[in-house]
């Protein structure tokens, strides 16, 4: 596997360092990018990743530039991991009609089944095995991961983790798309990438896969009660209900007049990276 590496551009950062690259992805079969912030902890012993995923529209750049995390990470020692939202490139077919919510910027971290998308659209795995395994052989890490996202990224996030059991010690999200299956955002992308049969969409639905967790992992959700695609698209209240059916200790936490931007994020990152440290350091 060619796994080499070319660096774009680093940036230090409370005495750790930001940097973007760009390589060859097998999975995708095109370029793709990436950001990785490393701690100054890591110059004396590798430390462990926490692994971000981003909504539509967005790339690597919107959680590292506008989020404010790197600061706590640099305090706690956790490195972070923001790959870009979708395959790109002029060899990756993009919406047909144009659309922001549908192929490049919305990959929605699955692995597609139709063509002309089951090509290049294999999200999943690039973050699942593709892009750790890349991470841990180039930087000075562990092998202890996590993983979190906003919107489609929570989404994704959430599917991660919960079909792979023992591959992450913890798992949070903000503003997720929590049932896919039943919202206009996923039934777009779903019956392109997946086909018309609803049973295959299950298998990317978190407020469906919960119910059959091979683990319980400590799960952390904020939610703005001002976001404006709260009642058509992200619809928590289902991943809770799947939730308690099932017995999963999932915290959701409604937040008080906050909407679906990098504001509400920057506001309660703190609380996502402690949470997530408490799971990934000893």
């Amino acid at each position: 596997m060619d796994d080499s590496l070319e660096r774009i551009a680093s940036n230090k950062s409370f005495g750790g360092w930001h940097t973007r690259y760009r390589h060859h992805s097998n999975s995708l079969g095109c370029e793709m990018v990436f950001a990785i912030y490393i701690p100054p902890q890591a110059a004396a012993a590798p430390v462990p990743v926490l692994y971000w995923l981003s909504g539509l529209t967005c790339t690597d750049e919107n959680f590292m530039h506008k989020a404010g995390a790197q600061r706590l990470a640099a305090e706690l020692g956790i490195a972070i991991v923001a790959p870009d939202t979708s395959p790109r490139g002029p060899e990756v077919p993009g919406d047909p009609d144009g659309g922001w919510d549908f192929g490049h910027g919305a990959g929605f971290y699955l692995n597609a089944t139709q063509a002309p998308w089951a090509t290049h659209y294999r999200m999943y795995d690039y973050v699942t095995q593709e892009l750790p395994a890349l991470v841990e052989a180039h930087f000075p890490v562990t092998a202890a991961r996590a993983i979190s996202g906003h919107s489609m990224g929570g989404h994704g996030a959430l599917v991660c983790a919960l079909r792979n059991p023992g591959r992450y010690a913890s798992v949070s999200a903000f503003s997720p798309i929590c049932a896919p299956s039943d919202c206009p955002w996923g039934h777009k992308a779903f019956s392109r990438y997946l086909g018309e049969d609803r049973e295959a969409w299950r298998e990317w639905d978190a407020s469906v896969l919960i119910g059959a967790a091979g683990e319980t992992l400590p799960m952390l959700i904020d939610q703005g009660d001002e976001d404006a695609f709260l009642d058509e698209q992200l619809h928590p209240e289902r991943l809770r209900a799947a939730a308690e059916a099932a017995g999963y200790p999932m915290t959701l936490r409604m937040q008080a007049g906050y909407d679906h931007s990098y504001f509400f994020i920057a506001s309660f990152i703190d609380d996502h990276l402690r949470h997530h440290a408490r799971a990934l350091l000893p």
